[in-house]
């Protein structure tokens, strides 16, 4: 009950510094201000906090100010498919922020005009809180740069941190100084920077864009496609490290590499697109259009049978009424950028043997490559991935080549 009590009173002098600081400033506000309005007495505030930048240091920290700006482009990912929907993406989080920011002008005026005041400690949790929100945005710019959908040569945080430099600079002048005249209005400041940033830190070849992850591709790349399936042992690796993190987890690395499906196409599958029985488990793709079996053998290696296996497992552990098959940290579908950070964790620190990080949509990729080693026909895989004959050509390649080096490697055992 005296944790309890404990956490509430911070909460409150948390909450309390935070209205405070927004609306006058953190110099203007006195500890005694922020413990009256928090209803404690002004000793438990130091008790607590040692101090008034103590208590900035815990509003920063635990009120996750900055980090709330970064997590609004996280739920902007769904549907990303063009640039013209990243354009918009951006914008929409660039406009968030600045509406975020307006709404607590004081607290940006103090921060930047104060800062030099401010102990050690208390300017390394300003550039954490900014760092936070930055690695939100650079998850989202890495999502869409391995996906095909934007190219560059900087790195996904050059870019966030770019990005979130420029906004952070219009709050500073639009809230520090009047009538500079550096642009007519915060929608056409918005529209240029956006329009500015995508065309100048991104090549032109980012026009092209990409229907679904892995195999759809524009026809004049198809020729040049190098199809980079994963070896089994890393397969299993990844797998295993999925089981570790949870059900769900299990559940959807199963079906990435079990199904073939892209991550656009995993993120879309309502419950009851699955179907099981003893002898098959199916999941219903594309709105319905067209079925795909998951697999009960990987890569040589058996995972369940069709009625007990990583998934079942998930859908019998479920206890919520959300529809969609995965969910979120929130309870709600899982989306996008999501699903891209759980394959970020479970492959962190592995690589393939070109020596690159494994890239999401080689499960995909290395599903096919399986299926038709083991015999299926390119007409039945075109059946079943919805792609045409031309698009599956070099994963019909690249199977003959593995198929020819297990011949010269059982040759070679024999001799």
């Amino acid at each position: 009950m005296m944790t309890s009590q404990r956490n509430s009173t911070r909460q409150r002098l948390i909450h309390s510094a935070l209205d405070l600081f927004a609306t006058q400033g953190v110099t203007e506000t006195t500890t005694r201000q922020i413990a009256e309005l928090a209803e404690v007495n002004e000793v438990t505030l130091f008790r607590q906090f040692g101090n008034k930048h103590g208590l900035l240091l815990a509003v920063i920290e635990e009120a996750a100010v900055f980090t709330q700006l970064g997590q609004t482009l996280v739920r902007q990912t769904n549907e990303t498919g063009s640039l013209g929907d990243i354009h918009e993406a951006l914008k929409a989080y660039a406009n968030a922020c600045l509406k975020a920011l307006e709404a607590v002008p004081a607290l940006v005026r103090s921060v930047v005009g104060e800062s030099g005041q401010y102990p050690a400690e208390n300017r390394a949790a300003l550039g954490k809180g900014f760092t936070q929100a930055n690695d939100y945005v650079a998850d989202y710019f890495a999502m869409v740069i391995e996906q095909g959908q934007l190219q560059t040569r900087l790195p996904a945080e050059k870019l966030a941190s770019l990005l979130n430099g420029m906004l952070l600079g219009y709050a500073v002048i639009e809230f520090t100084s009047d009538f500079h005249q550096l642009w007519q209005s915060r929608e056409d400041f918005l529209e240029t920077v956006v329009t500015l940033f995508l065309n100048g830190a991104f090549s032109s070849a980012s026009q092209l864009s990409f229907r679904s992850v892995g195999l759809v591709q524009s026809a004049s790349s198809r020729s040049s496609v190098i199809i980079a399936d994963l070896p089994a042992n890393l397969v299993h690796i990844i797998l295993q490290r999925a089981k570790k993190l949870g059900v769900q987890d299990y559940a959807i690395a199963y079906v990435l590499f079990g199904a073939g499906l892209s991550p656009l196409e995993v993120i879309s599958l309502q419950q009851v697109h699955y179907i099981s029985d003893a002898d098959q488990q199916l999941l219903q793709v594309s709105h319905g259009i067209r079925q795909v079996p998951v697999n009960q053998w990987i890569l040589g290696k058996r995972y369940g049978s069709y009625t007990r296996n990583p998934l079942t497992q998930w859908l019998r552990s479920r206890k919520d009424n959300e529809p969609s098959l995965f969910v979120g940290d929130d309870g709600q579908s899982l989306i996008e950028l999501e699903l891209w950070q759980r394959w970020q964790t479970w492959t962190d620190g592995l690589l393939t043997p070109n020596g690159n990080r494994p890239a999401i949509a080689q499960a995909q990729q290395t599903w096919c490559v399986e299926l038709l080693m083991r015999g299926i026909s390119l007409d039945d895989l075109q059946l079943l991935t919805g792609c045409d004959r031309a698009t599956l050509e070099p994963y019909a390649q690249r199977a003959k080549e593995k198929t020819a080096l297990e011949q010269v490697i059982r040759l070679d055992q024999k001799t």
